[in-house]
């Protein structure tokens, strides 16, 4: 038995970043974690996918080459070599956090955890050994999420031709034909890339739109991309008739009161994730679970048992990397004592990666709406900017919403090239409570995409220069 100030339950980017915080603030830290470090956004989720799209970004621009002047001949695509260049990127960044930690002094304890008692840790590792540990301060469940099937659908992963984003990973090749039953980030993302390798991709989704909680128009501009490069969108979708063979699947999709049988080779479904809260000793420990699911926490991450925290996926959306890794810094700052801003829950981009990217900050249109604020709205298309011109990237557009009378920006919403670093200008901005007078005032490099969010806020304000 070893007895540390902090123990956390789970390696991702919350308990990891949490983990380095502690320890950056002197505290003595173990991060007991089953699987390879950095969790599922490393392993199987944000990095290697966005290795993929990489891949997808490279085949689709290379087949408008000779715009450019550029004649490259007959154009092979492998997504075997993509998919095992992605599995490399993800494995490195697994080992670049296994040098944080080392660095940071922080124990690492390979193996499965389970809650003991109000400060106690017992550990099955690695090698079969059974462990206790101690925390003199906290214990931090950060487990994370998994992906989920849908068998109320008859939709049963069975990783072969029912398939989750997990095994999209690994596909040795890109499939003739693909349902994606999903159509969020993750569903829209894997669109993007098996698109681009020459799969025949229909995205459904049982919402009226694709990407439903982005802003309206950010998801009527992705539709009409998608099906410009012939993805089958259906929305507004009900599933039915599924039979699952060992080569393909059938299954009825109706819509728009049409019905359409389809039959593909896989069907990808990405319908969203579920937290990892079995096997851990929650109950035992009296950690309650919310109507959702998750792990029920108040504004400091405590749980309702004394000295037990718990941070990212596992303790409710937006589930996503960045959310988690700020509440993991937050948390070492209250567990070691030192003033904290706390996590503002309004104020966290969400970014989608297929192309063209999507990513937004704040309210959408429709929630300034039914909030009844008094708003303005300033749009600036992709198609009128220069840099966007001379790269061939003309789709979308940024659009920013502002409060009618003091100019605050309500929300910001981008489609387009870069679209998910785009939006941080507009983050910070937010964070600090400027207005889209002083974003115009911010002298903005010329010609880049970024003079598109200038130009919104100059839109905003009835003031538009270049369109």
């Amino acid at each position: 038995m070893a007895t540390f100030d902090v123990i956390f339950i789970g390696g991702g980017p919350a308990g990891y970043v949490g983990a380095i915080r502690s320890a950056q603030l002197g505290l003595s830290v173990a991060v007991v974690e089953r699987d390879g470090l950095g969790g599922t956004c490393v392993l199987w989720g944000c990095i290697p996918a966005k290795a993929l799209l990489e891949a997808a970004s490279i085949a689709n621009r290379v087949k408008h080459a000779s715009e450019f002047g550029v004649s490259v001949g007959e154009v092979k695509l492998d997504y075997s070599v993509a998919m095992k260049r992605s599995r490399a990127v993800s494995t490195q960044n697994s080992k670049g956090v296994e040098f944080l930690l080392k660095k940071n002094k922080i124990t690492h304890i390979k193996g499965t955890a389970k809650l003991a008692g109000k400060n106690t840790v017992s550990v099955k590792t690695a090698d079969g050994k059974d462990e206790k540990h101690d925390a003199k301060k906290a214990i931090v469940i950060s487990t994370g999420s998994r992906v989920k099937g849908l068998p109320q659908a008859g939709l049963e992963l069975n990783k072969t031709t029912v398939i989750s984003s997990d095994e999209a990973l690994t596909l040795e090749q890109a499939p003739k034909t693909m349902a994606i039953v999903g159509a969020g980030a993750v569903g829209c993302e894997f669109a993007d890339v098996f698109n681009a390798f020459g799969t025949a991709v229909t995205l459904i989704d049982i919402a009226p739109v694709i990407l439903p909680l982005e802003d309206a128009d950010c998801s009527a501009e992705l539709t009409r991309a998608f099906k410009k490069r012939k993805i089958d969108v259906i929305t507004g979708a009900k599933i039915s008739n599924v039979k699952v063979g060992k080569s393909s699947v059938k299954l009825t999709v109706e819509a728009g009161g049409k019905k359409n049988d389809l039959e593909v080779e896989k069907v990808l479904v990405a319908a969203g994730r579920a937290p990892n809260i079995d096997d851990i000793g929650l109950k035992e420990t009296g950690v309650k679970i919310n109507d959702r699911g998750f792990v029920e926490i108040n504004e400091r991450m405590e749980t309702s048992a004394k000295g037990i925290y718990a941070i990212g996926d596992v303790a409710g959306p937006p589930m996503l990397a960045h959310k988690g890794s700020r509440e993991g810094v937050v948390l070492a700052e209250i567990l070691a004592g030192h003033a904290t801003h706390g996590v503002n829950y309004s104020n966290i981009p969400n970014a989608t990666y297929c192309h063209p990217e999507v990513a937004s900050i704040g309210l959408t249109e429709q929630q300034c709406k039914e909030q009844k604020l008094e708003y303005k709205v300033g749009k600036f298309p992709f198609s009128a900017n220069g840099r966007a011109r001379t790269s061939g990237e003309t789709e979308g557009f940024v659009k920013i919403i502002r409060d009618a009378k003091y100019g605050e920006i309500l929300g910001a919403h981008i489609v387009g090239a870069h679209a998910t670093e785009l939006i941080h200008e507009l983050a910070v901005a937010r964070e600090n409570e400027f207005t889209v007078e002083e974003i115009d005032l911010a002298i903005h490099a010329h010609p880049t995409l970024a003079e598109a969010v200038a130009e919104a806020a100059l839109d905003s304000l009835g003031r538009l220069i270049h369109a």
